[in-house]
């Protein structure tokens, strides 16, 4: 059975869209017909997406939401749990559904899996959307018939990375307002009240203080070009991204970035959490070391970082260490490298590895914390320091002429 997509005519005359799953179109405009509606077009789901010139456009180019992929795990993870068949689950999820693009994709890896197909095999027809280290963990959990509890850790893993995002962009939220608004005031003042006020001082033939006249420039300047200035940084910016898509220049700005004291902590400590999370959770689903670290290194996001972890797993695969690996490289925490030889010695490797992730993500926690703590005051500071020096640029004539008066 396939997916389709379908849209029809209810009795009212208004057009209806959804997804069904049946053995031909045929058999779907019957289902249709016998639900009161009139079918006007039914097409296979894997067939819905072409482009105008006539190619194919795969249903799911980028990856879900970090939520939709939370809640899709933890409804299979519930259901397999409960000793329903795979297909049965995997149709219950997708009827769950309130998105059709996920229903419809959902459906398309039913029907694979009711063709004799893994469940692995399935999600392969989705890579976007199910990542590497997601698959790899589905494999090692049906080879050994522990579906679902690796589906219960995969659940758990997404829900506390996605949990993780929202509180860095709470975090993130009032900093960014503030700074807005302050831009915004001051391009205000700039632009609409310093003409008006400095105006006045337009008449008289008395030189005007240097920071008044500086402010005067400004504000015309502002003023003449400040829609040409925004389309200029606009294209910078756009320019900026589509150089860094080349991988020489991203990983140039990348090894940059970690050349920044302060956001060279942050980086490496948000990226050796994200690996060492990664490898605990694959290792304790019975991926093997050499595959795990290799998924685990291209979920790092620095390309420098990924480089380095990539000589770490061809030093394991030669017969190294993994702690010993570790600590060749100088981007990797000596706490993390401490911990991984601790379970290396003991035996319990993915549950140290756990640990140093939560270490490390609590402590980026604080230091993020700290750094906004002392951002938004600043931001204050900067903005009452500007306000200031246009209300000094505005007063200072206003002084010379009592002066002069006198």
């Amino acid at each position: 059975m396939a997916a389709f997509h379908y849209k029809a005519l209810n009795e009212r005359g208004k057009l209806v869209k959804g997804v069904l799953e049946g053995d031909s179109d045929r058999q779907v405009r019957g289902t249709l017909r016998q639900r009161h509606l009139r079918p006007v077009e039914v097409v296979v789901a894997a067939d819905s997406g072409r482009s105008e010139a006539g190619g194919r456009v795969r249903l799911f180019s980028r990856r879900l939401a970090a939520g939709d992929l939370a809640l899709i795990t933890r409804q299979l993870a519930t259901l397999i749990a409960s000793a329903l068949p795979l297909d049965e689950c995997l149709q219950a999820v997708a009827e769950q559904s309130r998105k059709p693009a996920i229903k419809s994709m959902m459906l398309q890896v039913r029907s694979k899996v009711a063709e004799g197909h893994t469940l692995a095999h399935a999600l392969n027809q989705y890579p976007q959307a199910f990542g590497e280290m997601y698959r790899a963990m589905v494999t090692a959990g049906e080879e050994a018939g522990q579906l679902a509890p690796v589906l219960e850790q995969l659940a758990h893993y997404t829900e506390t990375r996605q949990h993780t995002a929202q509180k860095l962009q709470m975090a993130l939220i009032y900093p960014f307002v503030l700074m807005a608004v302050a831009v915004a005031v001051v391009s205000a003042l700039m632009i609409f009240v310093v003409p008006e006020l400095v105006g006045i001082f337009a008449h008289t033939k008395k030189a005007l203080p240097p920071l008044t006249v500086a402010l005067i420039w400004l504000s015309d300047f502002m003023r003449d070009y400040a829609l040409l200035c925004l389309v200029i940084l606009l294209g910078m910016v756009w320019l900026f991204r589509r150089l860094l898509r080349e991988p020489t220049r991203r990983r140039g700005w990348h090894q940059a970035l970690l050349n920044v004291p302060g956001l060279r902590s942050v980086l490496i400590a948000l990226d050796s959490a994200r690996f060492a999370s990664t490898l605990s959770i694959l290792m304790a689903s019975g991926v093997p070391l050499i595959h795990a670290l290799s998924i685990a290194g291209s979920v790092m996001t620095n390309l420098v970082l990924r480089e380095a972890s990539k000589e770490v797993s061809i030093a394991v695969q030669e017969g190294t260490s993994l702690s010993r690996a570790l600590s060749q490289q100088r981007f990797f925490p000596p706490m993390m490298v401490h911990m991984v030889a601790s379970g290396e010695a003991s035996g319990d490797l993915e549950v140290m590895l756990d640990r140093s992730a939560k270490n490390q993500e609590r402590e980026l926690e604080m230091t993020l914390g700290a750094i906004m703590g002392l951002f938004e005051p600043a931001m204050v500071v900067l903005m009452g320091g500007l306000v200031l020096t246009i209300v000094l640029a505005v007063l200072l004539p206003i002084f010379d002429l009592n002066t002069m008066v006198r």
